[in-house]
């Protein structure tokens, strides 16, 4: 996959997420992950796992707010457990939660960054390497 069609993708799950976070709960490792996503201009309700209390207080916070969230956790491998735990946690099968912006996001990035933080900074740079 060349950085153009990289970049549209990436673009596309962004675009997704803002949409979702007027309503879901965006469940984020920590602060620097929150940052990314807003210098992106994906703003919303964010809840810090690591330092919010570990995946069972996010869940008590997504039941407190409707039950609807975003799992945005990176795509290492202790983002993975926790996306795991919070998966167990907040029901397999819940319609209400989504893994797929996630998924998408590890499947465009993983060769290039593995986490939420570097986000803003991998696109900006995709941004600047594409010619019009």
């Amino acid at each position: 996959m060349n950085d153009a069609v990289r970049l549209e993708g990436i673009r596309e799950a962004l675009e997704r997420l803002a949409e979702l976070a007027d309503d879901h709960v965006l469940l984020v490792e920590g602060i620097n992950d929150r940052r990314s996503l807003l210098a992106l201009g994906i703003g919303g309700d964010f809840f810090h796992i690591q330092s919010g209390g570990g995946p069972a207080r996010a869940a008590e916070y997504v039941a407190s707010r409707g039950g609807k969230a975003v799992v945005l956790t990176d795509w290492d491998r202790k983002g993975g457990a926790i996306a795991k735990g919070l998966r167990a946690i907040l029901g397999p099968d819940n319609a209400d939660v989504d893994f797929s912006v996630r998924a998408d996001l590890s499947r465009l990035c993983r060769h290039y960054i593995k986490d939420v933080e570097s986000l803003y900074a991998l696109v900006s740079r995709l941004e600047g390497g594409i010619r019009p």
